[in-house]
């Protein structure tokens, strides 16, 4: 059993504007990420959101909507709300909302990979280190004191023979909307 936690309350200072609420091939980046998750195998959904449009989305789609209070303090914030609202004997797959790319296929591979060996199951695009991540729930009360803005990597580098690497070899899958030249980039 896997939870999705979809982190949707960053600032996307980079970019300059709601990278979220952009539309790729007619369809808000946060919606895309929503619709890829409820077509997969994961047992529930949780969008962790910072602001009201996002949260509207979320419900519209019938899913698990928690207010980040603590935005500011980066990725980790959105990681323990996460882990904090699911089930707690299940898996954490966590997923960032800007990856307009991602498919329901990509998500049921990592699952069935995480059901086959029970390890932390990280994807790797065209050789790039990726999203989504799933964490086991023996990770649960490490996850729970992440800080700052790096999610769970300091779990990933100390149990790293606790790790399995899948490979897609193609980038665009796991492509996330960053900059502009990344907006330009999916554009083309």
């Amino acid at each position: 059993m896997v939870s999705g936690i979809i982190m949707a309350s960053g600032f996307s200072t980079r970019l300059g504007r709601n990278k979220l609420m952009l539309e790729v091939d007619g369809l808000k980046v946060i919606e895309r990420v929503i619709k890829a998750c409820k077509a997969s195998l994961l047992d529930e959904i949780i969008l962790i959101y910072r602001l009201d449009e996002i949260k509207e989305i979320g419900m519209k789609h019938y899913i698990k909507t928690i207010y980040n209070p603590n935005a500011k303090d980066g990725q980790s914030a959105a990681v323990k709300l996460g882990v904090e609202n699911a089930k707690k004997e299940n898996a954490y797959m966590f997923l960032v909302a800007d990856q307009p790319y991602l498919s329901s296929e990509v998500i049921d591979n990592l699952i069935m990979e995480y059901e086959k060996e029970n390890k932390i199951i990280i994807p790797f695009y065209n050789n790039k280190f990726g999203m989504p991540i799933i964490f086991p729930p023996m990770f649960r009360e490490g996850l729970l004191i992440v800080k700052g803005d790096k999610g769970g990597r300091e779990i990933i580098e100390e149990n790293n023979n606790l790790v399995k690497r899948i490979y897609y070899d193609d980038e665009f899958l796991g492509i996330d909307i960053d900059t502009m030249e990344d907006l330009k980039r999916i554009s083309e």
